[in-house]
């Protein structure tokens, strides 16, 4: 590519922006030329305004770090700058909905790691590999609010990406998922810097997290659904029982899935190799945040481990093991995703590349 295409970070100072940030300067395809976040930090240079609480394991990239903070409710101070828009401000949910529409209707495309469109029925929640055919829902969406160019895609909540690819890989392969017991088990960096107190989280288990379980219920029928009539169909032909618990772990979010089949009843062994010689459209497009393979599978007795496992395929491969029978339903096993990268920015930036290469973006 012989220019990048510029983009911008709103909400750039938090978590999930700081690892847009870390993951972008490696992009081949775009560029980091403007950030925003709270009026606090407005005016400072973006070193200044994360002196002290910049959180990656690598230092703040050069351009990035003199760039001048703005005010991310200021859309027009973002104009002439970029045309992609990565949300990731920690706002209200109301807020949020109101904040991102107005980024799309200057233009910009919108890849948000917020909730608050997700429920939304002409905004795609995109995991690439599985409903990357969802995208065809924004030309609908940019005729109903009057967009020319402007749009909005979101990334899923963090805790299902550790095992809808695998129940997608099995989907493809014909075997119908009618039920499904998920127990999450999510690192403390999902609920953002400063977390927990470590008075609650040290030698300890949360066993609510606010939301996660209707999210982890709900938002897997919306990815799997279909797009009809100008708005996305979710399939209610699964269910899905979640318990989401919150366990001293920084990185990295596990779930224990039993799975129930319809007719068809796979060996283990056809579910191994279902899964390792799963690929989909990011592998095919070869898109340069797409994880080759995007499932590794473990056959030891005690993987997947966060600290072991959690940046497989630079955190953006989800990993399955402990695969066995399940004295309830059919099968259960142990997944394991990078939450902070495939569950946040980096799911997010897969996004983008995949919305490039569809031509709504650049």
């Amino acid at each position: 590519m012989s220019k990048k295409i510029s983009v911008g970070v709103i909400g750039a100072t938090g978590m999930v922006g700081q690892n847009y940030i870390r993951l972008l300067n490696d992009n081949p395809w775009f560029e980091v030329v403007y950030v925003a976040a709270s009026p606090r930090s407005t005016g400072k240079r973006y070193r200044e305004a994360v002196a002290g609480r910049w959180h990656m394991s690598t230092d703040i990239p050069s351009k990035v770090a003199e760039l001048v903070v703005e005010n991310a409710g200021n859309v027009g101070s973002a104009l002439g700058k970029c045309s992609v828009i990565f949300s990731a401000v920690d706002m209200e949910k109301e807020a949020v909905r109101k904040l991102e529409m107005e980024y799309a209707s200057k233009g910009f495309a919108v890849i948000s790691n917020n909730s608050a469109h997700r429920l939304t029925e002409d905004v795609p929640i995109l995991i690439p590999e599985i409903n990357h055919d969802h995208c065809g829902i924004i030309p609908a969406q940019q005729k109903r609010y009057g967009w020319s160019r402007g749009l909005i895609v979101v990334k899923p909540n963090c805790s299902i990406q550790s095992y809808m690819i695998p129940i997608h890989a099995l989907m493809q392969k014909g075997y119908r998922v009618a039920r499904m017991i998920v127990t999450t088990l999510q690192g403390l960096s999902g609920a953002g810097y400063p977390g927990p107190s470590s008075l609650d989280i040290v030698d300890n288990i949360i066993p609510y997290i606010g939301g996660e379980e209707e999210k982890s219920e709900n938002e897997p029928r919306k990815v799997l659904g279909k797009v009809s009539g100008g708005r996305i169909v979710p399939d209610e032909s699964i269910s899905i029982s979640a318990h989401c618990t919150r366990v001293p772990v920084i990185d990295g979010h596990s779930a224990c899935i039993s799975i129930e089949f319809g007719e068809a009843k796979p060996s283990l062994d056809e579910l191994k190799e279902v899964w390792r010689s799963y690929r989909s459209v990011p592998q095919e497009l070869d898109l340069p945040s797409a994880p080759q393979p995007p499932i590794v599978v473990r056959e030891e007795i005690d993987r997947p481990q966060p600290r072991k496992d959690r940046d497989a395929e630079n955190g953006m491969a989800v990993v399955v093991g402990r695969l066995r029978p399940c004295k309830v339903f059919d099968c259960r096993f142990v997944g394991l995703s990078h939450n902070t990268v495939r569950g946040a920015a980096g799911g997010a930036i897969l996004m983008a590349e995949l919305l490039k290469v569809k031509g709504y973006i650049g």
